[in-house]
């Protein structure tokens, strides 16, 4: 049956597909999962009614969340998603052949399961992969308990703040989290949209400024989030949006990062480009400093 999706990004906006057709609904111990069917964007999954990933545009979240941070860092070997499991981060990070492990740390095994299913463009069979660990249950606990100075990259693959994974974006977690950092790692997020999310941005940069050295904000137009969004990079040695155009190609071509279809070297410059309008969207939180 064909119906109107629509999403609602803040109280007075909303957006959405006139002509979706839902294929699966599935009520699990944490939330709502919805498998739908779109003309624009093919397949797509939400969470309680919010848009996560969709097979037609997927690409460019996902690539903008792995790929910058993971060329700033010279040699990434172990990597640790957040969250995660449409498996589309671990596909990303896959390409670069120098990571011999990534832990995908997932809440919801029926976030697994049903995109597994209904997602493949996503995942690639990226959970096949023998470097790919997949971890079920609270990401909060699997770092409590992981060994120290483990990880190289981390990507927060989450939920908004706004969710049950309000306490991963905190400046407390941060600090545990660096437990299991090495000196050189990086981590990227998803921040939200200036347009709707100003506040939420403005605050997230705060806690992640009082908690990394260098952080660093990137942003691209998502069509399934219906906006302009943005994602952060933060790190205590690594600033990555000072790599050069060049650098950047050498990396790629030493690497052998075939296939993407968003984020190229040429581009990487013009992700970490505010304009300024989006920064008149976020200056009433900003401090002077940020």
């Amino acid at each position: 049956m064909n119906a109107p999706l629509l999403f609602e990004p803040s109280p007075d906006a909303v957006y959405g597909f006139a002509h979706a057709r839902l294929v699966e609904r599935v009520q699990s111990p944490y939330q709502t999962i919805e498998i739908w069917d779109t003309p624009q964007l093919g397949r797509l999954f939400t969470l309680d009614g919010r848009p996560m990933t969709s097979a037609g545009d997927e690409f460019i979240y996902h690539e903008c969340m792995v790929h910058p941070a993971a060329l700033a860092h010279p040699a990434p070997r172990a990597a640790l998603v957040l969250g995660g499991g449409d498996g589309g981060a671990a596909r990303q990070l896959l390409k670069h052949p120098g990571i011999e492990r990534i832990v995908v740390a997932e809440l919801d095994a029926e976030v697994v399961r049903v995109t597994r299913e209904h997602l493949p463009d996503v995942h690639g069979g990226a959970f096949d992969d023998p470097r790919v660990e997949l971890v079920i249950g609270d990401a909060a606990h699997y770092v409590a308990a992981a060994a120290t100075a483990t990880f190289d990259l981390v990507v927060f693959d989450l939920t908004p703040p706004d969710s049950p994974a309000a306490s991963l974006y905190t400046p407390a977690f941060y600090a545990r989290l660096k437990r299991v950092l090495r000196s050189d790692a990086a981590l990227s997020l998803h921040l939200g949209s200036p347009y709707f999310h100003a506040q939420r941005v403005a605050e997230l940069l705060a806690d992640l400024r009082v908690a990394f050295t260098h952080v660093r904000t990137m942003s691209t137009f998502v069509p399934l989030y219906g906006s302009l969004w943005m994602m952060a990079i933060a790190s205590d040695t690594l600033d990555a949006a000072a790599l050069s155009a060049d650098t950047l190609a050498e990396r790629v071509a030493a690497r052998g990062i075939a296939s993407l279809r968003h984020y190229e070297p040429a581009l990487h410059a013009a992700l970490f480009s505010a304009s300024r309008a989006v920064r008149d969207k976020l200056s009433p939180w900003l401090t002077p400093s940020s």
